[in-house]
């Protein structure tokens, strides 16, 4: 039996939710995660200083004697650059959500315009705080990330120094914009490496695999499988683990979200060694 040592995985993109249900999942990602970049939209979402240092001693008394550093992030709003000096020591990011788009993000940004995000954005970039972001559009649910791909390059181009990651990418339309531009980066979850859409709905309806962005193409899965496997510096493991309760996925209205902390390293680990790659796999994960 081979031994395998990972060194300090993180998982760049995660869901601990808070109250009990923070408490019951967060000790699942600590037990093998190092750390993690913590997600915003909780109700009401993270959006102060003192919302961020209250949500971060939450986890922390979660976790228990668990060695494990929550990143924390803020939901994006238009903030001054005066208050962004004032959080940057306790933030590692901001997150950006289409208002409406997924789940809890019901107060996101109506329209992403250059002009009107310029002040926050440009005080992002002189301050080095990354800007995560949730790339759908609200159109077909198919076409949703590729049609957000010019978006992805209009802020590329227009803030060449604020260093941009695109969430959970699952096109191979992705893989190419992250390779296209300096400052763009990717995270990739594990169910998007492993399911297509025919997983989710292909015969009898799957709601523990039901996602946003939803799974798409065997093509689309391949480019982000040989991303992945590749060790390039571009993109990296976000498992956008996103538990809810039983009776909120099945439903007739089902949850988006896939929870897969508990198991988001061995089934990596599988993949990578499937693909023969097992030497890339510390690079994608820390």
């Amino acid at each position: 039996m081979q031994t395998i040592t990972l060194n300090n995985p993180l998982d760049m993109h995660l869901h601990l939710r808070d109250d009990n249900m923070l408490k019951l999942i967060a000790p699942l990602s600590s037990k093998d995660f190092s750390g993690a970049l913590i997600m915003p939209n909780l109700v009401p979402p993270i959006s102060t200083k003192d919302e961020v240092i209250a949500y971060k001693k939450r986890i922390l008394d979660a976790i228990g004697y668990d060695t494990f550093n929550p990143m924390m992030t803020l939901f994006f709003k238009p903030y001054s650059k005066e208050f962004l000096q004032s959080v940057k020591d306790e933030i590692s990011a901001i997150k950006l959500y289409p208002a409406g788009i997924t789940t809890n993000s019901e107060g996101g940004v109506e329209t992403i315009d250059t002009v009107a995000l310029a002040p926050t954005l440009n005080a992002m970039s002189e301050l080095n705080i990354p800007l995560c972001i949730h790339g759908e559009t609200n159109g077909f649910v198919m076409d949703r990330e590729t049609e957000f791909m010019s978006v992805y390059e209009e802020l590329a181009i227009a803030f060449p120094k604020l260093k941009i990651i695109m969430e959970h990418i699952t096109t191979k339309d992705a893989v190419k914009m992250v390779q296209k531009y300096d400052n763009l980066y990717a995270t990739i979850t594990v169910q998007h490496l492993l399911i297509t859409l025919d997983d989710v709905a292909g015969g009898m309806l799957q709601p523990h695999l039901f996602c946003k962005p939803i799974a798409k193409r065997y093509e689309d899965r391949e480019a982000l499988v040989k991303i992945a496997t590749s060790g390039n510096e571009k993109v990296m493991f976000g498992s956008d683990s996103a538990p809810h309760p039983k009776s909120m996925k099945e439903n007739c209205g089902c949850a988006a979200g896939v929870f897969t902390a508990p198991i988001s390293l061995q089934v990596l680990t599988q993949l990578f060694e499937k693909n023969n790659a097992l030497d890339k796999l510390q690079r994608f994960i820390s």
